[in-house]
């Protein structure tokens, strides 16, 4: 298949020895990502230094001459957190250091070493030991903080990875360890999940995990998912899977239901295990990148396999979420950065054409308001829609990607229902379900707006308008102008509907406000038409407002004998 048409898209971001690393220090314990925003090497040859560098500029890296055993840049700011054995014990010192004021923000001495540690949010530091894992916040005097001991399931293992969830009530620690006697090649892989609100852990067997936050429907607040991928061998047999479970379900809510799904590796892919994982909430999917290069990508809701490639011919030893754009780095041993997108244009006729999945093209195209599945969504509109199942229609048209549904026919779809008596209109049903999502477009504010004023229930337009819930525009000022002057004057103001504010301000004899308006839009309103208007029905409104003309900034803006000749007419 083409790579046109293929639904990720990878490109090579930077190379490492082009900005004068040296391929030694290509490694697992030299080079850290904590976030799309930094890469930090740390080299020990010719002299001991740490190179920073920042993504937006890669190829302007900050040598600085440091001696550490490990350093990790902040995920988000210009902070550099350093870690160094002290000589002659097993004990480290760990200092963190704002790099930009050259100052000291913090240093501790840990009794005992440090076996890993990373950034699980921009404030905090996780630091595991061979025994405990520990939090250390770097605002305020606080040391670090024991959160658990280590599982026996990790004794003897490496720790490659440690996370925590967006509440930071849930933890993960990852581990590896050889293989069995069998498969001396296939690491294990091990994880323990410690819960923070329970104080309890569990052990279970996994390369790679990563947690997310999904919305299931029914429910307002998003679930906690925890994501992980696992490889074993029981009696010969490998078994490779991937689990999506939620965490902490909310009493009395809709849950997400578990899942899981098979990882298909190649034959010659045997011994490959995942290294990495990483979860794009913008389009919901699930990445696992594995030690050989292959990429398995999973959507999150459904665990339904989307697509499988293999994405470096190198090995693969450190990953990172690209979160503004949906997608990841991946860093191999030749020292290529690799960026991993959705191609929005094709991920959506990929799934409906080459998977065949309609139902999933559909959800990913409103997800991440994608391309592609245009007739699909029409056509599942219209199927709902002779169904009388209006409540999902009005769902399916409100998350419509690319509003391809938000148009004046699905408004006069849902007018023309009959309505039933003791039930909702189904056009009130649908604004409701806009509502609720965001904000209307300027048709869709007109078309509520006529059915509230016509119903004499203007304190809904007000609310609406105060939660920024309605597009203003001349049409809905002139609408709610037959009701509310003063609320028409606030849409007008909002729609930019000048000539319209000016007039308003001149009935309201606000005079002062009309040149003050004008001057700050930029609009020059037709003066003498405005004071012959003011003249007609407040004559000595048209002198006050004369007098203020005439002390305008680059003189007045009427030929004052024409003033005279209205005035004297």
């Amino acid at each position: 298949m083409a790579a046109a048409n293929a639904p990720i898209v990878m490109r090579e971001a930077l190379t490492l020895p082009s900005i004068g690393i040296n391929p030694q220090f290509i490694t697992f314990t030299h080079v850290t990502m904590e976030s799309d925003k930094y890469i930090c090497v740390r080299e020990t040859s010719p002299q001991n230094s740490v190179v920073i560098v920042d993504m937006n500029m890669p190829m302007q890296p900050l040598r600085r001459p440091i001696t550490a055993d490990s350093a990790l840049m902040n995920p988000n700011s210009r902070i550099l957190a350093l870690k160094a054995q002290i000589p002659g014990t097993t004990q480290d010192h760990l200092q963190v250091f704002n790099i930009e004021a050259k100052t000291k923000i913090k240093s501790h001495q840990m009794p005992e070493q440090v076996v890993f540690w990373k950034w699980i949010t921009p404030k905090i530091l996780g630091i595991v030991t061979q025994t405990s894992v520990y939090h250390w916040p770097i605002e305020g005097e606080a040391e670090p903080i024991k959160m658990f001991d280590r599982a026996s399931n990790l004794t003897n293992n490496q720790i490659i990875n440690y996370r925590c969830d967006p509440s930071e009530k849930w933890l993960v620690l990852i581990g590896i360890a050889s293989g069995t006697p069998e498969r001396p090649q296939l690491v294990k892989g091990n994880m323990q999940l410690f819960s923070v609100d329970q104080q309890r852990s569990q052990a279970l067997e996994a390369h790679a995990a990563s947690f997310a936050s999904f919305k299931v429907a029914g429910n307002d607040k998003p679930s906690i998912l925890i994501c992980f991928a696992s490889k074993t061998v029981n009696a010969g047999q490998i078994t490779s899977k991937l689990h999506v479970i939620e965490l902490g379900a909310q009493p009395g809510k809709p849950g997400f239901t578990k899942k899981q799904a098979d990882l298909f590796f190649p034959p010659d892919f045997a011994d490959d295990f995942p290294v990495a994982m990483q979860i794009s909430q913008k389009y919901s999917l699930i990445y696992a990148i594995t030690k050989l290069g292959l990429l398995f990508v999973y959507d999150l809701e459904t665990a339904t396999a989307v697509y499988r490639n293999r994405i470096s011919p190198d090995p693969i030893f450190l990953a990172a979420e690209a979160s503004n754009v949906g997608g990841f780095y991946a860093v191999n041993r030749r020292g290529q950065v690799l960026l991993a997108t959705v191609n929005e244009a094709t991920i959506v006729p990929f799934v409906s054409n080459q998977l065949n999945n309609l139902e999933l093209a559909v959800n990913l195209a409103k997800r991440g308001n994608l391309p592609g599945a245009e007739n699909l969504v029409v056509q599942r509109f219209q199927e709902l829609f002779s169904q009388t199942k209006y409540k999902e229609a009005c769902e399916l048209a409100a998350e419509s990607p690319q509003a391809l549904l938000r148009t004046p026919d699905t408004v006069a779809k849902f007018q023309s229902v009959p309505v039933q008596a003791g039930q909702t209109p189904p056009l009130l049903q649908y604004f409701g379900t806009l509502l609720t999502r965001g904000k209307l477009n300027a048709f869709e504010s007109l078309e509520l707006s006529r059915l509230v004023v016509n119903q004499n229930k203007k304190n809904l337009l007000e609310n609406w308008l105060t939660e920024d819930k309605l597009e203003c525009s001349e049409e809905l000022g002139d609408l709610v102008k037959t009701v509310d002057n003063d609320l028409a004057l606030k849409i007008y103001i909002k729609a930019r509907a000048t000539p319209k504010v000016v007039a308003a301000f001149a009935e309201r004899r606000e005079f002062d406000k009309i040149l003050i308006y004008s001057k700050q839009v930029g609009y020059t309103p037709d003066y003498l038409f405005l004071l012959q208007t003011i003249l007609r029905t407040d004559p000595q409104g048209a002198v006050n407002f004369a007098l203020m003309m005439s002390q305008m900034e680059g003189g007045c803006p009427v030929d004052y004998n024409t003033i005279t000749d209205l005035f004297s007419g």
